[in-house]
């Protein structure tokens, strides 16, 4: 207990008491709504607060996690030890002519309608992507043909030790979902997107046919963490999914989405471990019927609880 009361008092003298909430339910911060609780959970308002946090971290050993929008994201039952971070109040988006700048809490959707309110093309694929700029550039997010590698600039991010750098696109290995942000732990503070003049109506047009083929096909109705599974080389996971005969598959309250099968739902106040049982139950029915491996696109992190 007494060292629980150190590490919190460490973190509000870095914020602030309401920037720190102990036992943080963290339902409310996945788009799935599953999830434990975290011990620490703190809300950072400036860079150097970043800084100090994983300084501190590292200082106390105390375990780190760097929490996004939670779109993309399963949180475990038992929830997050040590201090996980939440870079929400980092969400300013600054446009200089054709140069986007924005900070890794803004929603990635939100940075492609300040580029089309400036008349700047590039970003059109991003205005149906639910995650955060931060997110984003660490799975490389894409969609309808584009993803984040085709305009991105540079990064500013966090290492390890509470270090800032400033990082060139072609040094994060942007690929199809992944970059080598996570294997470096950095910690991402601000994207700059190189984008170009366009007009106004010819984009707006585009992002209103991009939301309209995601509305319509994709059950966001529900709780879920979007395309479960990547993409398998010469295959779509969704069809794969649905050819096995697993649409409208139940486990628990977790549900193989019948609007899209490449979706899994939370219909029925699912737990995380029925999800991820789900999940893995798909894969099984998928490898037995057409060898293919499925690859989770979702992250799972976080504890089973105790039993």
């Amino acid at each position: 207990m007494e060292r629980a009361n150190h590490i919190y008092e460490g973190l509000v003298k870095i914020t602030s008491d309401e920037n720190v909430i102990i036992d943080k339910p963290l339902k409310n911060h996945t788009y799935t709504r599953l999830g434990g609780t975290a011990d620490f959970f703190v809300t950072p308002e400036t860079y150097e607060q970043v800084q100090q946090i994983v300084k501190l971290a590292n200082m106390e050993s105390v375990p780190f996690t760097l929490l996004g929008n939670g779109s993309n994201l399963i949180i475990k039952d038992g929830g997050i030890r040590g201090i996980v971070m939440y870079l929400g109040k980092l969400n300013k988006i600054e446009v200089n002519d054709t140069q986007l700048i924005a900070q890794s809490g803004a929603l990635i959707a939100n940075v492609s309608k300040k580029a089309l309110n400036h008349c700047l093309t590039g970003l059109e694929f991003a205005c149906g992507i639910p995650g955060s700029v931060g997110g984003a550039l660490y799975m490389n997010a894409g969609a309808y043909g584009g993803e984040i590698k085709d305009v991105l600039l540079h990064t500013v991010v966090v290492d390890r030790q509470g270090q800032l750098h400033t990082i060139q696109a072609n040094q994060l290995d942007l690929k199809y979902r992944t970059s080598n942000i996570p294997n470096n732990g950095y910690i991402v503070l601000e994207a700059a997107f190189a984008l170009q003049k366009g007009n106004h109506v010819e984009i707006k047009a585009v992002m209103d046919d991009l939301t309209y083929k995601r509305e319509s096909k994709q059950p966001l109705e529900y709780p879920t963490c979007g395309s479960v599974f990547k993409r398998p080389p010469g295959y779509y996971a969704g069809k794969l999914i649905q050819d096995s005969g697993l649409q409208g598959k139940e486990i628990g309250g977790a549900q193989v989405s019948l609007k899209h099968a490449g979706f899994i739902i939370n219909k029925d106040e699912a737990t995380a471990k029925e999800y991820i049982a789900l999940i893995e139950y798909v894969q099984r029915i998928v490898k037995d019927k057409f060898n293919v491996d499925l690859e989770c696109e979702v992250r799972i992190i976080g504890e089973d609880p105790v039993e």
